[in-house]
């Protein structure tokens, strides 16, 4: 998954992928390999190469934003979902076929939007997902009406389970005369 990250005010590319049990996370054009596991329900101990660092997240509730501590550093951070980078998905969903929306990350659903049969337009919010204590919005890529639903409200979600389907606006041709 990609991603662009605010952090204190500077936006970062972030990518994250599995490789076997542990994580390559890229930041700008530095990559890493990241042995993670979850201490508690807002910190994870990480090993990157030979160093281990307790990484703590918790939501800022002043400002909407997290706040990420790394040790004795504390940074404040915020997800950009809606701007993801490099995804050719997003460049080439709606044009001809379906959008098929996954799950970024692992996480719950804790707010579904619409319903299917619902038109939504281009960027509108159709699920959202809390990961890590963030909520993700899932937004449509175009405009079109929902064809499927497949989470619930509390139910969790894998990370690339599909989420929903979203298919094109097909225009009808105007009656002949």
């Amino acid at each position: 998954m990609q991603y662009e990250v605010e952090v204190n005010g500077q936006i970062r590319r972030v990518s994250i992928r599995r490789a076997d049990a542990r994580f390559v996370v890229g930041v700008d054009d530095v990559e890493w390999i990241v042995d993670a596991v979850r201490v508690d329900g807002h910190t994870l101990s990480m090993l990157v190469g030979t160093t281990s660092y307790d990484v703590s997240v918790a939501p800022d509730p002043g400002s909407g934003r997290m706040m990420v501590s790394i040790g004795p550093v504390m940074l404040s951070a915020s997800v950009n979902g809606r701007r993801r980078f490099g995804r050719r998905e997003d460049a080439d969903a709606g044009a001809d076929g379906p959008q098929q929306l996954k799950a970024p990350m692992p996480g719950k659903v804790v707010r579904v939007l619409v319903k299917p049969g619902e038109q939504v337009r281009a960027r509108q919010p159709l699920v959202v997902i809390e990961a890590m204590k963030m909520e993700n919005e899932l937004r449509a890529v175009g405009d079109g009406v929902v064809a499927e639903i497949n989470v619930a409200e509390g139910q969790s979600v894998d990370a690339g389970a599909l989420v929903a389907v979203v298919r094109p606006v097909t225009a009808t041709p105007a009656p002949e005369s």
